[in-house]
């Protein structure tokens, strides 16, 4: 399989579409091509459209492909409202629906991967195809998802015995329920140096954490509203189970896995998915938490050929 890298960093323009009043951004690549569907690029938390400019200039050639920003990240309006996985599902399907207008293969990285397959499964008329990359989302034995471990994990030093940890976990749990709490959080995680610290964590190769990345998740976090969305993770409902979602889904399914992610166990959680569908497709990749952005190279021409597959 040749390897299609993207030498350019340099995002492409985007357009706004309004959603229930909001301003949701976009970016739109390629032509459309009536043997192949368009692909919808979906980031995680705390990222944006940027997140997936590699990609977005290496398969524009083979798809009309589309990136959007979650409402209350990158571009979008942040307003001040319930966050949800329902909520990014909605909005997902609609703009399918509205702006791409035929069923697209939906590709999401972390909580970015939980809301594709919310659509997937839930919205089966607007999903040709879902493509998850280190996708976020609690399955019913384990009720926390990848986000707020995270931040957790940020707050309690290694060190700690297991019940010392139990302990100050339930305490950080009421404390970062308080809104100052929240807000002397929000304004250290936000800072550049923070930022780096937190991706030299998550990425294997150091090399893709470039000042540009570190601005790019830096600077939607200086909007008005950006703290009430960060808010909005202590008090998110938890949403639908990952195994109640992938034995409702009746489209194809491949799953790419940023091996080195220290957030996730990817061979543990790869068997998880297997059990609850069992005909994905699937490949471990030497990368942390955002393989397709750490490790394009490999992410693009793995995701061409599969959609390329499954509409053979």
């Amino acid at each position: 399989m040749q390897a299609t890298t993207a030498p350019s960093t340099t995002p492409i323009p985007g357009k706004y579409w309004q959603w229930r009043g909001h301003s949701v951004y976009y970016v739109k690549a390629g032509q459309k091509h009536p043997e192949r569907p368009p692909l919808l690029l979906v980031h995680g938390f705390g990222a944006s459209t940027d997140h997936w400019r590699k990609n977005i200039t290496g398969l524009c050639n083979d798809f009309e492909v589309y990136a959007i920003d979650l409402l209350g990240f990158g571009r979008a309006a942040k307003p001040k409202i319930q966050y949800s996985g329902d909520l990014w599902r909605d909005q997902l399907n609609d703009f399918i629906t509205e702006v791409i207008g035929q069923k697209a293969v939906l590709a999401g990285n972390s909580l970015g991967g939980y809301a594709s397959l919310c659509v997937a499964a839930q919205r089966p008329d607007t999903a040709a195809g879902l493509v998850l990359l280190n996708s976020a989302g609690p399955f019913s034995e384990n009720q926390s998802s990848v986000e707020p471990e995270a931040l957790q994990s940020e707050i309690q030093p290694p060190s700690l015995n297991e019940q010392l940890q139990k302990l100050l976990g339930d305490i950080v749990k009421w404390i970062f329920q308080q809104s100052w709490a929240r807000f002397l959080l929000f304004q250290y995680i936000q800072q550049p140096w923070v930022i780096r610290q937190t991706l030299e964590k998550v990425y294997l190769d150091k090399t893709a954490i470039t000042d540009q990345l570190v601005d790019e998740i830096h600077r939607p976090a200086c909007d008005p509203g950006a703290i009430d969305v960060f808010s909005s993770v202590f008090s998110t409902p938890q949403g639908e189970q990952v195994d109640v979602l992938l034995q409702q889904l009746t489209c194809p399914v491949l799953l790419l896995w940023g091996e080195a992610d220290p957030w996730i166990n990817a061979r543990e959680r790869s068997q998880k998915f297997r059990q609850y569908y069992p005909q994905l497709s699937e490949y471990f990749l030497r990368a942390g938490h955002c393989p397709h952005d750490e490790a394009p190279d490999l992410v693009n021409p793995l995701l061409r050929d599969w959609v390329l597959s499954i509409k053979a």
